[in-house]
Formats: structure tokens, C-alpha cells, sequence
């Protein structure tokens, strides 16, 4: 099975890549630094032909509200006619869980817009949410520091590990289309500042964390439910504290 992976360099899509072609695949990987540009539409014919599965993990470079819905909204335009034209018969996306839930974020708003744009493309599909990646646990706290402290909202946090979402994403890429949305999430749930506090004194970060209600998560306010699965999800194999053995001060 010919699979193409938009984003197939970064950090899901390069462990994504290795599990399809050790599973005997052949896999592509595309991203404008290989000739594949999803926004000026250069190099989607060839990079598409012949494939049956397209695996869309491209990211805007910009998080402005505005740049980052043109992003979307032009990337997922682009795919559909490219997608279309070569006659791809899935098209897996990763988005956001709870990306509909908390309009205040620019960012979840044009995941949004790209959600829809798949589901109304007539292209069979699998749109896969996750929650927040381990990875970026350190970047969330920087990003939530206020005067000395991080503040955090008390509002459930569920992270996964990126090696559980390549998982995920592969198995999708491998099944029948679903034409609507799994829900993936990590094995923990947990307030969101108390995951965070524990990141931190893991790497030896002696930064205070405070619980905070009115604190946003990237522009949004989050409520209890808002970053975590509603309903069935997906759950993976790797704890916080295995991940953290297994890389500390990773971030």
C-alpha cells in the first residue's frame, strides 16, 4: 500500500513513517522541505500519485487566529483536488479532542474549519483527536507563566506520548475509513496544573505551580471537560512517569 504522510518529518510524522514501512509499506514522506508545499498546491500531483491513503499532520507555522485558519482552510483545499484527482481512497487527519469545545482558541477554531472541509470533501476519512503530547508538557508551562509562577487551570488534562499517537495514527491509516472521529487520550487523568507540578519536579524545575480557574490554555478558557475525551476513546500504553524515565527533561 502506497501511504503519503504530509508533516511525515516531524515529530509524529517521522515515527508514524518508521512503524508503516517496517510493516512493509511504501511510505512517503512530504513537507516543503521535500518539494511538497500543501498551501502553494507545488509538488501535491506527484507526491500523490498512486497513493491509497493520504496522512494529513501539517501544522500552520503561524498560531495567529487569522494566519492559522487560512493555513487550514487553504491546506485542506489544496489536499481535497490533489486527493481527487489521484483517486485516494482515505484521508487521515490529527486533530484536537475538544477542539470544538473552546471557541475562545484561535488555533482549535481552524482545526475545526479543517475538520469540516474533510468531512464535506466526499473522500472517505478518519479524523483522529488527541489530547496534548507529553512532549510539550515544558512549553505549556512556559507558555502559562505569570510573574514567578505557572498558572494552570484545575480543569482535567489526559496527555498521551507521541510514540502512542504514531500508534494510533498507523492503525488508523491501516483500517477501513471511518468517515468520523476517534478520540485518542493517555492512560492518566488528572487535574491539568497537578500534571504539570509533577512534570516539573520530575526535570528538577522549581517553579511553583498555581491552580488557577481564570487561567487559559492558549487563549482559551478550559472548563473540567475541555481537553479530555468525552465519551469511548482510545487509551495508550505509556504512563507519565515511564515517559519521563525514558526521557527526562524532555519537552
Amino acid at each position: 500500500m502506497k501511504i503519503v504522510i504530509i508533516g511525515g518529518t516531524g515529530l509524529i510524522g517521522s515515527k508514524t513513517a518508521a512503524i508503516l514501512r517496517q510493516a512493509g509499506h511504501d511510505v512517503a514522506s512530504a513537507s516543503p522541505r521535500s518539494g511538497v508545499n500543501t498551501i502553494t498546491g507545488e509538488g501535491l500531483k506527484e507526491a500523490l500519485a498512486g497513493a491509497d491513503v493520504l496522512i494529513d499532520l501539517s501544522n500552520s507555522p503561524s498560531f495567529e487566529d487569522k494566519a492559522v485558519l487560512e493555513f487550514f482552510e487553504t491546506s485542506g483545499r489544496n489536499l481535497r483536488a490533489a486527493e481527487t484527482e489521484a483517486g485516494v481512497r482515505h484521508h487521515v487527519a490529527l486533530s484536537i479532542v475538544g477542539t470544538d469545545r473552546t471557541p475562545e482558541n484561535g488555533y482549535f477554531r481552524a482545526k475545526v474549519a479543517q475538520e469540516k472541509l474533510i468531512a464535506a470533501s466526499g473522500i472517505p476519512y478518519t479524523i483522529v483527536r488527541s489530547t496534548q503530547f507529553y512532549e510539550f508538557l515544558g512549553g505549556i508551562a512556559d507558555s502559562s507563566v505569570v510573574g514567578d509562577t505557572v498558572r494552570l487551570s484545575p480543569g482535567l488534562f489526559q496527555p498521551i506520548a507521541a510514540d502512542d499517537v504514531a500508534s494510533f495514527v498507523a492503525d488508523a491509516a491501516l483500517a477501513a475509513p471511518r468517515n468520523g472521529i476517534v478520540d485518542i487520550a493517555g492512560p492518566e487523568r488528572a487535574p491539568f496544573d497537578e500534571i504539570i507540578a509533577r512534570y516539573l519536579k520530575t526535570v528538577g524545575d522549581r517553579r511553583k505551580v498555581v491552580r488557577d480557574p481564570e487561567a487559559r490554555y492558549f487563549g482559551g478558557l478550559v472548563d473540567e471537560h475541555s481537553l479530555v475525551p468525552l465519551g469511548d476513546a482510545l487509551i495508550g500504553r505509556i504512563g507519565l512517569d515511564e515517559w519521563l524515565r525514558r526521557s527526562p527533561g524532555k519537552a
